[in-house]
């Protein structure tokens, strides 16, 4: 009987997958059957998929009775090697068309394999500036990027590597935060960023802003901002409801606080729930939101205060998850906080050094965050010059720290388990003297210079919004290994993070960086959880559209918020300066410009004079 239960863990151990994906292939022919004739195109280097899909067709239209003996193998995967052929040797057309579904699956994720037709699943090319246009703009685009020639990209990218590692070993000595025993980087824990004097302070300006309605808020931010002129209509839609102003604020309120029409009709006299959602429909859209919260974004960037927090040229970017009741193609399971039970959706934000928002997307739970990282800072449509990023460990990938480079971000993770990191050198017979026995892989410099140019060409795509960042660095990323064009990025991308990495290990300022924005970034989402305070601050609908507008609603009030805070709060330093008060800037740098226990959010309570 052991001997039994031996053998059958031994089975399933070497076939189990293999079994249990053969068990579906019934259930996988009665849609197959019809999928493979969709008019599919192949990559380069993708002839033998091609091949084997031709095949089918021709045993599935009876030209062919069964498999030929040179049938393609090359893509079935280890877990249905064993289940290929037969006790005669005979391929096992189940067991090879299944390996051929999931190759299918694997090619159209990466573009390999492609539908012309199709809008989603398309060339990877056709997302790119076509080649003609290319050869008219690449010199101007190489110029924009400021990024070297094909053959003058190895040495650059050589004796940049060169000059951190030098400064690097300079800076080593003096900084204790890491050091290098048998080969292995150890670390000790940063000082936390503590300014005893702060904390006092804070509590006095807490204490001395006044309490205000969101509603009132809204209107004094309107007032020194002018945010309302961007809610125009819908082309060719000219009328505007009665009491437009009044309506306008109760719509975006309804959506910020999460109440909805319903609720917020019933909370405002003389504004009826179709006042609301005519508004909601004609005015409050993706395209006016974000153009409010712009501007706003941009007069709070021009106060004095700001400045003492930041120049606008640094920023973080992180997820907040929110419980979905509805049912959603977005929402996803996130045990770590619902359980395995609840679904969640994020909200997807990019915040500058000042603490504003400028850029808000909605995003599922399951994929990595590092998709989202360069779309908010390509789409940034504020004043803010953004020249450094950083992020948490979810927000990095070799592929991001590639493409920032070529976009002229200085991309600055803050990565879980940095000791336990593989770094790169580019020349293995290099001494790079307390460094080499961490430095014990090589980037492949060849196949960077050998498709700088296609690189190149990508970021400039990029850099003109001819495609959503997501949807590349999706594509980089399923089809690396395979692709020499996703190895490139990757093998950049590695160059690159080795030099971050050396960087943050010997430069006590740029950890401090780093920590304090992230450190903005995570407090903040304190106060979307306070104004998103309806339904205990959950979504109810599955809608995408009504989800995003929530969404950029929450962001453009909190935008509103940090600017009413600000000039309130530079008023009450100016006040304490007048009694005597000494307060420098580094004290306020120290100092949050979100506190947020102040404003009351709650709609029920709208002001007579709207």
């Amino acid at each position: 009987m052991a001997s039994l239960d031996v053998a059958y863990i031994q089975k399933m151990e070497e076939r189990g997958y293999g079994d249990l994906l053969l068990a579906r292939y019934p259930s996988l022919r009665k849609y197959f059957a019809e999928f493979i004739h969709l008019p599919f195109v192949a990559a380069k280097g993708s002839e033998e998929l091609m091949q084997a899909i031709d095949l089918v067709r021709q045993l599935d239209s009876g030209e062919l009775k069964k498999l030929p003996e040179d049938v393609p193998t090359g893509f079935i995967p280890k877990e249905l090697n064993q289940a290929l052929k037969d006790n005669t040797g005979q391929i096992n057309r189940n067991a090879w068309e299944m390996g051929l579904a999931l190759e299918i699956k694997e090619s159209m994720r990466s573009g390999n394999l492609y539908i012309p037709q199709s809008k989603q699943h398309i060339s990877f090319w056709n997302f790119m500036v076509d080649e003609n246009n290319w050869k008219e703009t690449k010199d101007a685009s190489y110029a924009e990027l400021k990024q070297p020639q094909p053959n003058e990209s190895r040495a650059q990218l050589a004796q940049k590597f060169q000059k951190t590692v030098e400064r690097s070993k300079q800076c080593f000595k003096s900084d204790s935060f890491a050091e290098i025993q048998n080969g292995k980087l150890k670390l000790k824990r940063d000082d936390k960023l503590v300014f005893p004097k702060s904390k006092t302070f804070q509590k006095a300006i807490d204490t001395a802003l006044p309490i205000v309605r969101i509603e009132q808020l809204l209107m004094e931010v309107d007032q020194a901002t002018g945010f309302s002129r961007h809610f125009i209509p819908l082309q060719n839609h000219q009328s505007r409801p009665k009491q437009f102003y009044k309506t306008l604020l109760a719509a975006i309120i309804s959506q910020a606080t999460n109440l909805g029409v319903v609720s917020m009709s019933s909370s405002v006299k003389g504004v009826s729930v179709d006042m609301l959602r005519h508004v909601l429909q004609q005015y409050i859209r993706e395209d006016t939101i974000t153009a409010a919260s712009a501007e706003i974004v941009n007069h709070h960037h021009l106060l004095p205060l700001s400045f003492v927090h930041g120049d606008g040229t640094l920023s973080s970017s992180d997820g907040q998850r929110f419980k979905m009741r509805a049912d959603s193609l977005l929402a996803s399971y996130y045990p770590r906080y619902y359980g395995y039970y609840e679904k969640a959706i994020g909200i997807y934000t990019h915040v500058s050094d000042q603490y504003s928002v400028f850029s808000t997307k909605i995003i599922s739970c399951s994929p990595r965050e590092a998709l989202y990282v360069l779309d908010g800072l390509l789409e940034n449509n504020t004043i803010l010059k953004i020249r450094e990023h950083t992020t948490d460990t979810h927000g990095y990938t070799e592929i991001i720290f590639a493409l920032c480079h070529l976009l002229g971000f200085d991309f600055m993770p803050r990565i879980r388990d940095l000791k336990d990191q593989q770094l790169y050198r580019i020349d293995k017979n290099a001494d790079y003297g307390a460094f080499t026995p961490l430095l014990n892989k090589t980037a492949d410099l060849d196949i960077i210079e050998e498709q700088w140019d296609q690189m190149i060409r990508v970021a400039s795509s990029l850099k003109r919004r001819k495609v959503p960042a997501h949807v590349i660095v999706q594509r980089l990323t399923n089809r690396f290994p395979s692709d020499r064009l996703s190895k490139a990025f990757t093998n950049l991308g590695r160059i690159i993070k080795t030099e971050y990495i050396l960087r943050y290990l010997t430069d006590p300022s740029l950890r401090r960086k780093v920590q304090r924005q992230l450190n903005k970034g995570e407090y903040r989402h304190k106060l979307p959880r306070r104004i998103f305070f309806a339904d205990q601050g959950e979504f109810n609908t599955g809608d995408y559209e009504e989800i995003m507008n929530k969404a950029i609603c929450l962001s453009f009030v909190c935008n509103a918020v940090l600017y009413w805070n600000t000039v309130k709060i530079n008023q009450t330093i100016e006040a304490l300066r007048k009694q005597g008060e000494v307060i420098d800037n580094e004290m306020l740098s120290h100092t949050s410009l979100l506190p947020f226990k102040h404003v009351l959010p709650n709609g029920t309570y709208f002001v007579d004079e709207l």
